[in-house]
């Protein structure tokens, strides 16, 4: 008998202790964070990996008012996105070398900057430094086949590298990273 109490104490306090840590945890973030893998198949080494926030559109105009057209975006929400390279990786004229950047853009109506930066681990671009720039190159803007709610971020393998597509609302980019 004392057996069978003893397990039912032990029963209820595990249960109190796991529905208290439980309660703990926050809510789901409103731009949940994302990762993308850039590999030639699943078998292979990564060539390269972005780490963003998703925002949601929710009947927003995005492009030109809520990311301002001309001006610096973190290209997601929260911290500002993240690029790290696995292997040497063209980038435009600018060899990228294995590390950790940031992933800055500047949407305009018909083109995109792309901005490879070394200041990481940012929040926001408030703090966006021109002079930490390791490149830029200028993509074109492409309609949209159908609405992306979510900002969305996917490498497409390449026989000679990866292209990382970026999306939201009725449009996106393409941007080329080459093997060396």
């Amino acid at each position: 008998m004392n057996k069978i109490f003893l397990f039912a104490c032990l029963l209820i306090a595990s249960f109190t202790f796991q529905t208290g840590q439980a309660q703990s945890f926050p809510q789901m973030d409103a731009s949940p964070m994302d990762l993308v893998m850039a590999r030639p198949d699943k078998n292979s080494p990564p060539l390269a990996r972005v780490i963003y926030s998703r925002p949601q559109k929710k009947g927003r105009d995005i492009f030109g008012d809520l990311v301002p057209y001309g001006e610096v975006w973190r290209t997601g929400a929260n911290e500002a996105t993240e690029l790290t390279i696995y292997t040497p990786l063209k980038f435009g004229n600018t060899t990228l070398k294995p590390g950790t950047y940031t992933l800055y853009t500047i949407p305009d109506e018909d083109s995109w900057t792309i901005i490879i930066n070394s200041d990481t681990n940012v929040w926001g671009a408030y703090s966006y430094k021109k002079e930490k720039d390791v490149a830029r190159m200028n993509v074109v803007v492409k309609d949209a086949a159908a609405p992306i709610e979510s900002l969305s971020m996917i490498f497409r393998p390449e026989s000679n590298g990866t292209t990382l597509m970026i999306g939201w609302d009725d449009e996106y980019v393409e941007i080329p990273f080459k093997k060396v």
